[in-house]
C-alpha cells in the first residue's frame, strides 16, 4: 500500500459547531461522534477529526482542492454568511481571491483561528 493521509486532529473550541461550520461551508457532511471526535470527511477519504480542548489553540493551516463549480458554490456561502476571505494566507488582501497558477483561491478563518483554504489548481501546477 502506498503511504495516504487518513485523517488529521483538528482542535476546537466546540466541535459540533467547528464541523458544522466547515461542513456546512464545503458542502460536506459532519459524521456522527467516534469517541472524543467528529469528523468530516473528504472526497478522497482524508477524515478531520474535530476535537475539543480547553487548551489556547494554535492556527493550523488546511487547504482543499475543489473543482471550479465548487469554488463558486462555496464562495458564495462564504459571502452569505459574511465571512471575510482573503487572497493571501497572510489575510492582507481582504475581500480578493488569487489566481495562482492559472487557478482561483481564497483563504478565511475557522471560529477556532484556524486558516482555510480553497483552492482550483494545486500551487505549482502552472497554468
Amino acid at each position: 500500500m502506498s503511504v495516504q493521509l487518513n485523517h488529521t486532529i483538528v482542535a476546537a473550541r466546540d466541535r459540533q459547531a467547528s464541523a458544522e461550520f466547515l461542513a456546512g461551508l464545503l458542502g460536506l457532511e459532519v459524521g456522527p461522534p467516534f469517541g472524543p471526535f467528529i469528523g468530516v470527511e473528504t472526497a478522497n477519504g482524508v477524515t478531520l477529526d474535530y476535537l475539543e480542548s480547553a487548551e489556547p489553540i494554535t492556527s493550523q493551516h488546511y487547504a482543499f482542492l475543489v473543482s471550479e463549480e465548487e469554488f463558486d458554490a462555496i464562495m458564495g456561502r462564504i459571502e452569505a454568511a459574511g465571512i471575510t476571505y482573503f487572497a493571501d494566507p497572510f489575510h492582507r488582501e481582504s475581500g480578493r481571491i488569487n489566481r495562482n497558477d492559472g487557478g482561483r483561491g481564497a483563504y478565511f478563518a475557522d471560529p477556532n483561528g484556524h486558516n482555510m483554504e480553497i483552492i482550483t489548481r494545486p500551487y505549482g501546477s502552472g497554468g
